[in-house]
C-alpha cells in the first residue's frame, strides 16, 4: 500500500456545515462508468475523466460505490482491505487524482462504506477463524451450535439460506447476513467500533467529504442470540429481497434494526464533524424503514441523512401512494432528514420497474428535485435508459444466480454506461466489457442527448437548475400535502419563498384547483403548465405545475 503524504492530500472544499441538507447526489457504479485501462472494467480514472459529465449536470457530490481492494465475490462489497484501492480501479494516487479533479469542480466527494462485515479474505477474518482465543476471535460474530449440531438462530440471509456457516477449526458458526463469504463483524466489541472508526479517518484525511454507508441497520446484532419471529403473510413485501426470497417470511427484530446501533453512529458522527463531512445511511428494512430513517438521523449528534427503499419498489408510486410515504415521513421522522432515490445499482431501473414513458420519467425527475430531503441519481438515470436484458450465460452477480429466472439479480442495471452511439461498446470501453453494452442503450448516449435540448439529459439538468434557483425547494419546509384524482400537490417554503407544486402521474389530462394568491410559474423549463389568474389550473399528461410567490 503506498504510504500517504498528509502534505499531498487535495484541498480540503470550504463547504457549509450543512451543505448535505437538499443536496443532489450522483452515484458512480464504477465497475460501469468507464474503462481507462482497456480491460472491459471501468476505474477510478476512467471516473475523473468523466466528472464534467456530473458536474454539468448540476450535483452538489458524487458517491462512488465500493473500490477498495476485494475478491469481488459481491463486486466490492466484500472488502479484503479498506485502505487500498483494488488493482482492477487503479491506485491511491488515482483516487487522489480523483477527489483533487472533482473539487475543482466543486464536487463533494462520498465515497461508499461497507462496515457491516468483510470479505473472509480479510486478515481481521483471517485471524479470527484460527481459533477461540486469538486476539481477533471476537472480531466476528462467532456462535455455538444448538445442542442438535444446527445453526443458532433461526436468521437469513438476503443472499438465500441459512444467515450462519459452519467453521471447522472453530466447530462453530459465523453469522453472515449476506454471501458466506461476506462474514459479520462483531459491533459488540469495542476494538472492532475503534478499527473501523479509524478506517473513517484515514479516507477523511485523504479529502473526501463524506460517505455512503452501506447496510446501516445492519451493524448490530442481538446478543442474546433470539430468534426471529414470523411475519404474517399479509405483512410481507418485496423491497428488500424478492418474493421468491423466504428471507421476506421473518420479522427482522433479532439479526438487524437493534437500538444499540445508534451509540456507534454518535462515534462515527463525532468522527466526521470536524472535516465538515456527511454521510447517508442505506437503510434496508421492508416494514420499519422510515421509522429507522427518523431514528438514525434524529438530533444533530447522529447521521445527517438516510434513505430507506419505499420508492425503489417495484410499485410505480401514485399520487396516493406518494403522499402517503411523506405524511408517514412526518408522523415518524419530523426531526429527520430523507434523502430520496429512484435507482441504484441494486434494483431494476426505474425507467422499466415503473413502465413509465419518457414524459413520466421528466415528470418524476422534476417530482425528485422538489420534495423536501436530498437526492440520489444513479448513473444513466439521466439519460432515461432502461434495465438492460442479460443473458443468463452473461450473468455476474450472485443473487441472480442463486434465485434465477424468477429473479434476474442487478446485472442489468450495472451495464456499462453509454458515452457515445457510434463506438462499439459505448464508448465505455474499446474491448469486450465485464458486461455486455445493451443495444437498446447505444442511441441513448449522452453524446446524442447532450447538445439536444429536448433530450432526457437536456431535462434533469434543467430539473436540476431549478431546484438550485429556489432556496424553498432545497431545504425548505413542505406542507399542505394532498392529492386530487392522480395529482399530488403540495408547498415548499423558506428564504422567504413559496413554491407550490402539483404534478399529474397520469397518461390523462387533469384539472385542480389554483391555489389562492398571486403566483408566477417557474416550470417552463420542465414543461409545466402555467398556473393561470382563473380559478382552476389544466394539466396535461404527466404535466406538473409549478409557481412561486414572495411572502
Amino acid at each position: 500500500m503506498t504510504k500517504f503524504d498528509p502534505m499531498a492530500a487535495p484541498a480540503a472544499l470550504d463547504k457549509a456545515r450543512d451543505w448535505w441538507r437538499g443536496a443532489v447526489i450522483y452515484q458512480v457504479y464504477p465497475r460501469s462508468f468507464q474503462d481507462s485501462g482497456d480491460d472491459g472494467v471501468g476505474d477510478l480514472a476512467g471516473i475523473t475523466a468523466r466528472l464534467d459529465h456530473i458536474a454539468a449536470l448540476g450535483v452538489d457530490a458524487v458517491w462512488i460505490s465500493p473500490f477498495f481492494t476485494s475478491p469481488m465475490k459481491d463486486f466490492g462489497y466484500d472488502v479484503s482491505d479498506y485502505r487500498d484501492v483494488d488493482p482492477m480501479f487503479g491506485s491511491l494516487a488515482d483516487f487522489d487524482a480523483l477527489v483533487a479533479r472533482a473539487h475543482d469542480l466543486d464536487l463533494k466527494v462520498m465515497i461508499d462504506l461497507v462496515l457491516s462485515h468483510t470479505s473472509d479474505q480479510h486478515p481481521w477474518f483471517v485471524e479470527s477463524r484460527q481459533s477461540r482465543d486469538n486476539p481477533r476471535a471476537d472480531w466476528y460474530v462467532w456462535a455455538d451450535p444448538k445442542p442438535d449440531g444446527t445453526a443458532p438462530t433461526n436468521w437469513l440471509s438476503i443472499f438465500g439460506g441459512s444467515a450462519w456457516q459452519w467453521d471447522p477449526r472453530r466447530e462453530q458458526y459465523y453469522l453472515h447476513n449476506f454471501l458466506v463469504s461476506q462474514p459479520d463483524l462483531n459491533f459488540h466489541e469495542p476494538a472492532v467500533q475503534d478499527a473501523l472508526l479509524d478506517v473513517a479517518r484515514f479516507w477523511l484525511e485523504r479529502g473526501v467529504d463524506g460517505f455512503r454507508l452501506d447496510t446501516i441497520n445492519f451493524y448490530v446484532h442481538d446478543a442474546e442470540l433470539r430468534d426471529n419471529p414470523p411475519l404474517p403473510p399479509e405483512q410481507r413485501n418485496a423491497t428488500i429481497a424478492p418474493s421468491v426470497n423466504p428471507y421476506n417470511h421473518q420479522e427482522h427484530l433479532y439479526d438487524k434494526n437493534r437500538p444499540e446501533n445508534l451509540a456507534f453512529l454518535r462515534r462515527l458522527r463525532a468522527v466526521m464533524e470536524p472535516y465538515g463531512a456527511a454521510a447517508v445511511g442505506e437503510v434496508g428494512d421492508a416494514q420499519r424503514g422510515l421509522e429507522i430513517l427518523g431514528e438514525y438521523t434524529a438530533g444533530d449528534d447522529l447521521m445527517q441523512m438516510c434513505y430507506a427503499f419505499e420508492f425503489l419498489s417495484s410499485t410505480r408510486p401514485d399520487a396516493a401512494g406518494i403522499a402517503a410515504v411523506l405524511h408517514r415521513v412526518d408522523a415518524v421522522a419530523a426531526d429527520g432528514w430523507p434523502c430520496w432515490a429512484f435507482s441504484n445499482h441494486d434494483v431494476m431501473r426505474h425507467a422499466s420497474r415503473w413502465r413509465m414513458p419518457p414524459e413520466g420519467l421528466r415528470l418524476m425527475a422534476t417530482l425528485l428535485m422538489c420534495l423536501r430531503g436530498s437526492a440520489c441519481i444513479y448513473q444513466g438515470e439521466e439519460l432515461g435508459l432502461p434495465e438492460a436484458d442479460v443473458a443468463f450465460e452473461d450473468l455476474q452477480d450472485p443473487y441472480a444466480v442463486e434465485f434465477w429466472p424468477e429473479f434476474k439479480g442487478r446485472d442489468g442495471c450495472r451495464t456499462p454506461m453509454v458515452w457515445e452511439q457510434t463506438n462499439l461498446h459505448g464508448g465505455f470501453s474499446d474491448v469486450r466489457p465485464w458486461l455486455p453494452v445493451s443495444e437498446a442503450h447505444v442511441n441513448m448516449a449522452a453524446s446524442v442527448q447532450d447538445a439536444d435540448p429536448r433530450s432526457m439529459l437536456s431535462h434533469y439538468r434543467a430539473a436540476l437548475a431549478l431546484r438550485k434557483a429556489h432556496p424553498a425547494l432545497i431545504a425548505g419546509d413542505l406542507a399542505d400535502m394532498t392529492t386530487e384524482g392522480e395529482v399530488v400537490r403540495f408547498v415548499r417554503s423558506g428564504a422567504g419563498e413559496e413554491i407550490f407544486c402539483a404534478f399529474n402521474l397520469s397518461p390523462h389530462e387533469a384539472v385542480i384547483a389554483r391555489p389562492e394568491g398571486e403566483w408566477a410559474p417557474i416550470g417552463e423549463q420542465v414543461g409545466g403548465a402555467d398556473v393561470g389568474t382563473g380559478h382552476e389550473i389544466r394539466l396535461g399528461a404527466w404535466q406538473c405545475c409549478l409557481a412561486r410567490r414572495a411572502v
